[in-house]
């Protein structure tokens, strides 16, 4: 007999597991409260190792998950953990949704359960529909830094959902880094600044490494000093109060070198690149969206 989980974790791929990890360090979920379905046996073997409960169907794992008490359409009130009953965690390529949907189905009908869903360009509706039943849907994205728990997370209420249904949700996220709420409608605008922003300063570390050689220094060496220099300076944006334009100007020195390359950076229009490049990806993210 298996005791029953809070959360079951649909997808055991590098966000799932961070996530799952998350909740484990910050002590939210103890290990047997977490179920996670995964095909891949190796990895299911891995995430065994971590004392939480592995298994291949997402069938299976909804039979693992603590009973709901009640409608969740009443709920009205904040609650503690298990209040809404065992939670669902879709943390599959959006791709799969249909066939993962229609796996789920059958389970989420014959009991409701909120299901959160970390689905890039999958609007709430669609999940919602997907999958059929009446469950709470809440869309949440957060970014590649989750694996060093220092995620940007964003979250919204969608499909059905109420602000108490999302206080699992919100606990699993904050475990991992910092959450923000806002509109569905600015899910895709979001996703373009956050969910793609470390490839953004990846750009640009590449672009360094790359100037480095150009002006002399071996490859090895070149990249020690991008990686150190980015990483101080994200540490000391972090740290500040200042905004990001008031640092910049503190570098910049009348007349010198900083000054120099910013001017030659401006004269490429490339602050104007960036915003066009987010643009592009929210747009992009409507048209993943639609029919």
């Amino acid at each position: 007999m298996h005791k029953h989980a809070l959360l079951a974790i649909i997808g055991g791929g590098n966000m799932g597991r961070a996530i799952a990890l998350g909740a484990l360090d910050a002590k939210l979920l103890a290990p047997g409260e977490i179920v996670i379905c995964e095909p891949d046996a190796p990895k299911r073997a891995t995430m065994a190792g971590w004392g939480v409960q592995v298994v291949g169907k997402g069938a299976e794992a909804l039979e693992r998950l603590l009973p709901v008490p009640g409608r969740l359409a009443e709920i009205e009130t904040s609650m503690a953990l298990a209040a809404c009953g065992g939670q669902v965690l879709l943390a599959v390529k959006p791709q799969s949704l249909v066939a993962v949907a229609a796996e789920l189905q059958p389970g989420l009908a014959a009991m409701p359960r909120v299901v959160v869903s970390i689905l890039a360009g999958m609007p709430t509706e669609k999940i919602a529909e997907a999958l059929g039943t009446a469950c709470p849907v809440i869309r949440v994205m957060p970014n590649t830094p989750a694996r060093l728990r220092k995620s940007m997370t964003a979250m919204c209420l969608g499909a059905g959902a109420k602000p108490p249904h999302s206080g699992l949700a919100y606990d699993l996220f904050a475990s991992i880094g910092e959450v923000v709420k806002i509109d569905e409608s600015l899910m895709d605008a979001f996703t373009a600044l956050s969910g793609s922003g470390p490839a953004y300063v990846f750009y640009l570390a590449e672009a360094m490494v790359r100037a480095a050689q150009e002006v002399g220094f071996d490859r090895i060496t070149a990249d020690r000093v991008v990686r150190q220099t980015i990483g101080g300076a994200a540490a000391l944006l972090a740290d500040s109060h200042e905004p990001p334009e008031a640092l910049r100007a503190a570098v910049t020195s009348k007349g010198g070198t900083t000054e120099a390359a910013v001017g030659e950076l401006d004269r490429a229009r490339v602050m104007d690149a960036v915003v066009a490049a987010i643009v592009a990806g929210r747009d992009r993210g409507r048209e993943l969206a639609r029919p």
